[in-house]
């Protein structure tokens, strides 16, 4: 019963979840499984679109390369970073993203200076680049989350929504059992479970959702990097709802303050300024 995962509102009964498959004697995680198919997804969509806009789609080929790695290190910098009290003592796990860990700020921060530097050196528009690879990063994000399932990870407080999820307290971290999770435990066939908002599931409908509004509205843009900003805005607004849920929050350190929350709320602000004052730059022009 420890791989069971359970929706009972929803009468869904997994009763065995494996984390992994093993090939040829080596083991492969589903995280990295998953990781792996949102990446390439991600990298056929934005190809798609830049062909679709009259771009070569070759170049996002060549970014994907520069993008996926530095991403991938930036997600992995972030998290260990703000959850160093677990690796300060073991460096070596450090390099081990297998089991999770990688936080998707860091990868988005990461992704930005890549395409920055990547536009330069290509002498290409960074906005309409932005514009471009967002479409596939956002669903890159949409599949990706789907790995936290499989590591029974990034969930939320104790509820008994519609949508709550039910997992063995022996397949998750003691650290992200919370107090409150331990006064609702539920004990079957001498097993203990928590039942806990899954907060992956809601984060993967949010990206799949904020996919679908900027392929509806990319056709209307006014300027070069409006979609970017449009997904910086409607993935923070997310998140700042979703990371008050979770109860693996990374914290600024001495604080009991989310950072991802504070950085989703930062980049709310900054990108609907931008948004504003890119219009009423394009609305001046046309007078």
């Amino acid at each position: 019963m420890d791989k069971m995962i359970e929706f009972p509102h929803l009468g869904i009964h997994l009763a065995s979840v494996g984390d992994h498959i093993t090939v040829f004697g080596f083991d492969i995680a589903f995280y990295g499984i998953i990781i792996g198919l949102g990446i390439m997804a991600g990298i056929f969509i934005a190809a798609a679109e830049a062909a679709r806009t009259g771009q070569n789609a070759e170049d996002y080929f060549d970014l994907a390369i520069y993008a996926v790695i530095f991403s991938i290190i930036g997600a992995r910098i972030y998290y260990v970073a703000f959850s160093w009290d677990m690796y300060k003592n073991d460096w070596k796990s450090i390099f081990n993203i297998r089991q999770g860990g990688l936080a998707i700020y860091g990868g988005v921060i990461a992704a930005i200076i890549t395409v920055v530097v990547f536009s330069r050196i290509k002498k290409l528009s960074a906005r309409l680049l932005f514009d471009t690879a967002v479409l596939g990063l956002v669903a890159g994000q949409a599949i990706g989350r789907w790995g936290n399932f499989f590591n029974r990870e990034a969930f939320g407080e104790y509820t008994d929504s519609f949508l709550a999820m039910r997992l063995p307290v022996s397949a998750v971290r003691s650290s992200d059992i919370t107090e409150l999770m331990e006064k609702h435990l539920e004990i079957a066939d001498g097993v203990s479970f928590i039942q806990v908002h899954p907060t992956f599931l809601y984060e993967s409908v949010w990206c799949l959702v904020l996919l679908i509004l900027l392929l509806l509205y990319r056709r209307h843009k006014k300027f070069d990097g409006e979609v970017f900003l449009l997904y910086l805005f409607g993935y923070g607004l997310g998140r700042v709802w979703i990371e008050g849920l979770r109860t693996d929050q990374l914290l600024i350190p001495k604080t009991a303050v989310p950072v991802s929350q504070v950085l989703a709320g930062v980049m709310m602000a900054v990108s609907a300024m931008l948004i504003v004052y890119g219009r009423l730059k394009v609305k001046r022009k046309s007078f």
